[in-house]
């Protein structure tokens, strides 16, 4: 007969043959997943997992069946047994609702001892040689071990070693993320095997520390001895590893418990005396100590590791980058690297305009990587995203003491990539105090950290970048004039994406195969209808927008199919209703021609903001041809 508390219960509690239940019982009438109790609010259901033999519930002696014929599951209630497997010889075990009582633990108590006892308990162990010389063989592994797995397993082996009575050991370990959890490290019995080794064919290794015992640890901050486990701790824990001795010993780093090595025999009774129980918490003090190490070991070569990692991806972030890697084939893309294979290895500086994503900084490291100066760093910084303080340190650096947080030196963007290229993404945001220090820079080659009383000379090549109009900064006093002209040595203007279509099924395919490739997806590709909505979208993020709209595309795709016009986002999936929207209503066919072109120039003038010049290059037409045109439709 078993007993269990189904207050002690962590949700769900499994019964069966199969090492992974709560309760494993070898009964070969009980199926390998026989059974579950589940707790839903105050109430607990007992689930028949649809055995083979099934179960029935012994209620104010009455028997009632739990099987296919009847029910699967029922509410629980307290003095319930539960009649497993064999109906005329089942496997019997009491149900009591409520919580393990924790004070019959301290009634069956054989000793307890205090982490603050362990001076003394070592002063005893040294004043028995034989003693202290198995104590010495026992711990002397545990300071050859590095990783924190390789602690563990020496200190079960230690521990197995002190105790030769004990036929289970388990460590446990607090979570990192939640301080009041303890997890199950390690669990090993004398027949168990070690890592790597396949497992035994029969009984359980893995038996979770009782609550109580557990509690009681934490709460005297002491190691505790039971005689008699299931007299004292009638959990299911207990009962299913059919647990008689307990030995528990906390680990501890300074005042905090860290874990605790639970030492049990499963055959007997009474296997452990005082004496082990001193033993075993010398041996928790060493084995805290040389956890502690370990993980502090792994912490530090996680750090390396990442550091290398690091150090690896700012190696590829300079790798150069060529005009040939950059996509696109239209006429106005040729134009604009035409103008840069121009200016590649000058000292010009150059001035990229145009809107947001369309790879301003792509093209700023292209001019790096083609010049004379892609040996050197090319650093970029944008603008708008610091205050003027920190912008002025980052681009300047600062002298230690030069304002309240700087502790140290610091070299500032300029000096990082002297001999290089510097390039400043969104000029326009930039403070008008900087802007005279940057004026100064382009003139005098010099700088002057923040806090220095002396300037450097550096050799940096400016490229800088725009989406804004400087010219109309200039004229509202928002951008210096004279800065204006030194930068605008060499201006590109870069087209937005809609004015060069032919390249977005390049792009589209392109961000296809990187996105691909990093989620492992394999898809073939684009529909036609979907590429002649993502050509004939306006993109007003530009290549930016379209690089997004390809990984989300990517994310949300089943492996091996083609990407359809119904998997973009809605607001590309508009132009399934252009057709709808243009068709003309019935009449002759001049009547119908002339309600297409209407509403074609009328959608015209809205993109370009009723901008008639715009609007008449776009269409083609001249400006009096357009205007001929909104007077015979009365627009």
């Amino acid at each position: 007969m078993y007993r269990l508390f189904s207050g002690a219960t962590d949700g769900t509690v499994t019964i069966g043959r199969s090492p992974q239940s709560t309760i494993m019982l070898t009964d070969f009438h009980l199926s390998g997943d026989h059974a579950q109790i589940t707790q839903i609010g105050e109430h607990f259901v007992y689930r028949d997992l649809r055995s083979t033999n099934g179960s029935a519930i012994e209620r104010a002696g009455r028997r009632v069946p739990v099987d296919a014929a009847a029910r699967w599951e029922l509410a629980l209630a307290d003095g319930d047994v539960l009649l497993l497997g064999n109906p005329s010889d089942p496997v019997r075990i009491s149900v009591r609702i409520g919580d393990e009582i924790e004070e019959e633990l301290g009634d069956r108590l054989i000793a307890s001892r205090s982490i603050m006892d362990l001076p003394a308990v070592a002063d005893q162990i040294e004043g028995s040689p034989d003693t202290a010389l198995r104590v010495y063989k026992a711990l002397q592994p545990l300071g050859a071990r590095l990783e924190p797995s390789e602690v563990i397993e020496a200190s079960v082996a230690a521990t197995f070693e002190l105790l030769p009575r004990a036929t289970h050991v388990a460590i446990l370990l607090r979570s990192e993320a939640d301080k009041d959890r303890f997890a199950l490290a390690v669990s090993r019995s004398i027949s168990s095997p070690g890592p790597g080794s396949e497992p035994r064919a029969s009984g359980v290794d893995a038996v979770r520390a009782s609550r109580a015992v557990l509690k009681r640890v934490l709460a005297d901050r002491a190691a505790v001895l039971t005689a008699n486990a299931q007299e004292a701790l009638s959990s299911e824990s207990i009962l299913g590893g059919q647990i008689l001795s307990i030995l528990a010993v906390p680990l501890w780093r300074g005042d905090d418990i860290i874990g605790l090595i639970q030492a049990d025999n499963r055959d007997s009774a009474g296997m452990f005396v005082e004496h082990d129980l001193e033993v075993v918490l010398l041996l928790a003090a060493q084995a805290s100590l040389a956890i502690d190490n370990a993980t502090l070991h792994q912490r530090l070569r996680i750090a390396e590791e990442r550091a290398r990692g690091e150090n690896v991806y700012l190696k590829r972030k300079q790798e150069k980058i060529k005009f040939d890697n950059i996509i696109g084939d239209s006429p106005a893309m040729k134009a604009v690297l035409g103008q840069l294979e121009k200016v590649i290895d000058t000292r010009a500086t150059v001035c990229i305009e145009g809107e947001t994503g369309t790879g301003k900084e792509l093209i700023a490291a292209g001019v790096h990587h083609q010049s004379q100066r892609a040996d050197k760093m090319f650093v970029a910084q944008n603008c708008a995203a610091l205050p003027e303080n920190l912008l002025e340190s980052e681009l300047f650096g600062h002298k230690r003491g030069a304002f309240t947080s700087a502790d140290s030196d610091k070299k500032g963007l300029f000096e990082i990539a002297d001999g290089g290229t510097l390039f400043l993404d969104e000029i326009g945001e930039m403070p008008l105090t900087l802007q005279a220090k940057l004026l100064r820079v382009l003139q005098e080659g010099t700088i002057r950290p923040v806090g220095a009383t002396s300037e450097k000379q550096v050799d940096v090549r400016i490229i800088c970048a725009t989406n804004r109009d400087l010219a109309a900064e200039v004229e509202k006093g928002r951008f210096r004039q004279d800065l204006y002209y030194r930068l605008m040595v060499f201006p590109i203007k870069l087209p937005p994406l809609r004015e060069r279509r032919e390249d977005i099924p390049t792009l589209a395919a392109h961000f296809l195969k990187r996105y691909s490739a990093e989620y492992r997806m394999e898809l073939p590709g684009f529909t036609q209808d979907a590429l002649d909505a993502l050509s004939t979208y306006n993109w007003p993020g530009n290549i930016r927008e379209l690089e997004n709209e390809i990984q989300r595309l990517v994310i949300q795709a089943e492996p091996g199919h083609w990407i359809e016009i119904t998997d973009l986002s809605p607001r590309l999936r508009k132009i399934e209703g252009t057709v709808t929207r243009i068709a003309p209503k019935q009449g002759t066919l001049k009547e119908m021609m002339d309600q297409v072109e209407r509403w074609l120039i009328t959608e015209a003038l809205r993109e370009h903001g009723n901008n008639k010049t715009k609007t008449a290059v776009t269409l083609g037409i001249t400006r009096e041809g357009l205007h001929k045109k909104l007077a015979k439709f009365g627009v």
